[in-house]
């Protein structure tokens, strides 16, 4: 309950003191007549009597609660109002919210959790997922080195909403591509053909699972495939000479695009 009032009642800074209410809000209210001073002194300051404080204290609470000020005026003014019903119907409100505040808390913790360490996948999963040449450590390693840029917040914020399911779809789409690849080398598919420039296109749509990869940003991709003796690796145990023939294909699509490849920049 507020503290007693002296007879001659508040002002309007003593009140927005007393409630913690700005006196901003005590003005609105005032305006729409949800609560009026009672009093006035001679020069036309407002002055809040006992009755009126009682009456602001307990628009401060309905308020603190999420009711909304016409639903606040009927419960105080309209004699027919059910107080009950509408603070019954404010909980339930309430319960949603907090449910949807849980809900963004769950999506946060994951957020950060795919920012600290990539695929929110437990070992076996990954080794299930990605083969068992996958090095669970690679994301890790790949956060020290990237974990400032903006292509690793993409990475997170698209790892952030997949689980085991939706990683294997991406991995069955890059393993789809690569056997592609390796086909369209196996039957001489030239640089800069139609085939080898719509092989080039998949290769940017499937890498989009990462993050957007620009067509410059593919040559620096390509250009490393080759050179990292990791990724070549790799595409070589595909097909001997993959990278280096991806690597070409890409140029080739590149300089189509007026993209010179020797000056290609990771942008």
């Amino acid at each position: 309950m507020p503290d007693p009032v002296d007879a001659d009642g508040l002002t309007l800074g003593q009140v927005s003191a007393r409630l913690g209410v700005t006196v901003r809000a005590l003005h609105h209210w005032d305006d729409i007549g949800l609560a009026r001073p009672s009093l006035r002194t001679a020069a036309g300051y407002r002055l809040y009597t006992a009755a009126d404080l009682e009456r602001l204290h307990r628009i401060v609470v309905y308020r603190e609660i999420g009711v909304g000020l016409d639903r606040i005026r009927a419960i105080l003014d309209d004699p027919t109002a059910d107080a009950v019903a509408a603070l019954r119907a404010q909980r339930g409100q309430v319960t949603e919210r907090i449910d949807r505040l849980r809900q963004l808390g769950d999506g946060l913790d994951r957020m950060i959790e795919a920012h600290e360490r990539g695929p929110l996948l437990t070992t076996e999963q990954q080794a299930a997922i990605f083969g068992p040449g996958w090095d669970p450590d690679w994301a890790g390693q790949a956060r020290q080195r990237y974990g400032h840029t903006i292509q690793w917040q993409q990475y997170a914020e698209r790892a952030a909403a997949r689980g085991p399911q939706e990683w294997q779809a991406v991995a069955d789409a890059v393993a789809e591509h690569e056997r592609a690849l390796g086909a369209a080398m196996d039957a001489g598919v030239a640089p800069g053909s139609a085939e080898a420039n719509r092989l080039v296109e998949r290769h940017r749509e499937v890498f989009a699972a990462y993050f957007p990869l620009s067509r410059q940003m593919q040559v620096c991709l390509g250009r490393r495939f080759e050179a990292d003796p990791g990724f070549a690796a790799h595409y070589d145990g595909i097909r001997v000479g993959l990278a280096g023939w991806f690597r070409r294909i890409v140029d080739a699509s590149a300089r189509a695009h007026g993209i010179d490849p020797d000056t290609a920049a990771w942008e």
